[in-house]
């Protein structure tokens, strides 16, 4: 073959595949080196010159260590019509390679097929590397894609020439998808495969509803509105918090359009799911009463430790408060990132009174007190031990109730009371750190709930260890079993 038709073939092909000229010229130099390999078994290399197109074949041979038991990386021993010890090879490394030149062969029908068949196997490698290159930059796009086939549940869709698959998981429940139809999808993953690219899309993630919203909204692409997080539950309903940069600017009804234009836009493409349209606020407990629309709030009380809030609402609002099946409330915590408990006024009143009962007890006893002056201190906002032992005596002496020797006296009892604590936390740790999975994160979020010996770990359920720090559920278990097995549960 001429230089010239060599090099008009190559562009064909690169043309054809999309893929780099040289990307070609390498693989077709593979073909030909492959197929001297297997005409005259020897290592063989052919080298395709980038100006002329002529074809140069060299005869090689690698460099081992003298002396060297040698065995290849295909369980060949030594051989020397592919090897060569280091001392008969000029001065070469080891594991480099000499090299001869010989004649090019004239290859005949079967190694022509040969050629190929790698020719062909590698631009399929080059067109699959070239597809994950594209679409791995593209992860987190919402692109339009035509229905193709549907197997078992799965669609396989045409993304314009390059094919991807949404899972049955990734489609929004009860949606009606037929073949040729037009969806929007979110490219969710891209994987290269022995057999091609595959691509992973997905119509449920909450990103989509995101980029949706990007596209509807013109003040969202330009910047001036912010989505700061959304929340999903397929097919049924959804929420978005938005924050606009401009004070000036309604976040939430450029968001909705006129007349619900946009919103319905995108509800639309999302087989009907509603959308609620939540102002987003820098302030936690605001952002939750805000995400809990359409119930109103009454009160909240937030626990920063947990990272756990209690809504109260009036009995009326409870059920919209919680939603069908818990969807409003699920949705409320995902959107927030606060673990949230819902209850009725009343409930909450009960709660906050044994929670204060519960903390005046423990000040009482710490202090050596009755429960009237605990419940003074704990009205004046001293809820702990460290509280009275760090305050300001003057704040103390304050205190319509208090002389300054009974705040002397308060203050000394209170460190006598933090160093008993110490000691026992302390004590309690070196304890609890014995069970296998525990680490002192977990120890001190278990001691600050009161759970100071190994016997009180295994007391406790999954759910409640899980109330008290956020962990893998199959991480939970383990410890707790660890700890009953530790306390001779299974003796």
């Amino acid at each position: 073959m001429e230089g010239k038709e060599l090099f008009l073939m190559v562009e064909a092909i690169s043309n054809e595949k999309n893929i780099s000229q040289e990307e070609v010229l390498v693989s077709l130099e593979e073909a030909l080196s492959v197929a001297t390999k297997k005409r005259k078994n020897i290592d063989a290399i052919v080298e395709i010159d980038r100006d002329t197109g002529q074809f140069n074949t060299f005869r090689q041979w690698m460099v081992v260590e003298d002396g060297q038991n040698f065995v290849d990386d295909d369980g060949t021993i030594f051989d020397d019509q592919l090897h060569v010890y280091q001392k008969d090879a000029d001065g070469l490394e080891v594991d480099s390679f000499t090299r001869e030149p010989i004649e090019t062969e004239e290859f005949g029908r079967i190694a022509a097929q040969i050629v190929k068949q790698v020719i062909i196997q590698k631009v399929r490698e080059a067109e699959r590397e070239v597809i994950v290159n594209d679409y791995s930059e593209r992860v987190g796009e919402v692109v339009i894609v035509t229905v193709k086939r549907i197997d078992k549940g799965n669609v396989y869709v045409d993304m314009g020439g390059v094919d991807g698959m949404i899972s049955k998981f990734d489609l929004i429940p009860n949606e009606s998808v037929r073949k040729n139809d037009r969806l929007r999808a979110y490219i969710k993953e891209v994987k290269s495969t022995p057999r091609g690219a595959q691509i992973f899309l997905s119509r449920t993630v909450n990103e989509m509803m995101i980029q949706l919203f990007g596209m509807e909204v013109p003040e969202i692409s330009e910047g001036v509105i912010e989505i700061m997080s959304g929340a999903r539950d397929p097919g049924l309903r959804s929420k978005l918090a938005v924050r606009a940069k401009d004070k000036r600017i309604d976040p939430i009804g450029s968001c909705i359009g006129m007349r619900g234009a946009r919103v319905q836009a995108v509800s639309n493409e999302l087989n009907g799911e509603r959308v609620d349209i939540i102002l987003w606020d820098e302030n936690p407990a605001q952002f939750v009463i805000n995400a809990m629309a359409p119930a109103e709030v009454s009160s909240i009380l937030v626990d920063e430790d947990k990272h756990m809030i209690d809504v109260a609402v009036n009995d009326d609002q409870l059920a919209l408060a919680i939603g069908r099946g818990g969807q409003n409330i699920k949705l409320a915590s995902r959107l927030t990132g606060w673990k949230l408990n819902v209850m009725s006024v009343s409930e909450s009143g009960e709660k906050q009174a044994q929670e204060t009962q519960k903390i005046s007890e423990k000040l009482a006893d710490q202090l050596g007190v009755d429960a009237e002056v605990a419940g003074v201190l704990i009205e004046e906002g001293f809820v702990s031990v460290d509280d009275v032992a760090d305050a300001d005596s003057g704040t103390l002496e304050a205190i319509e109730e208090f002389d300054a020797g009974m705040v002397e006296e308060l203050q000394e009892r209170a460190g006598d009371a933090q160093l008993v604590q110490a000691l026992g936390d302390a004590e309690s740790s070196e304890v609890l750190m014995s069970v296998e999975g525990v680490d002192e994160e977990l120890v001190q979020s278990l001691i600050e709930a009161d759970i100071m010996t190994v016997d009180a770990l295994a007391e406790l359920s999954i759910g409640e260890l899980l109330d008290i720090q956020e962990i893998e559920k199959d991480v939970a278990s383990a410890i707790i079993m660890s700890a009953r097995e530790n306390e001779g549960w299974f003796d």
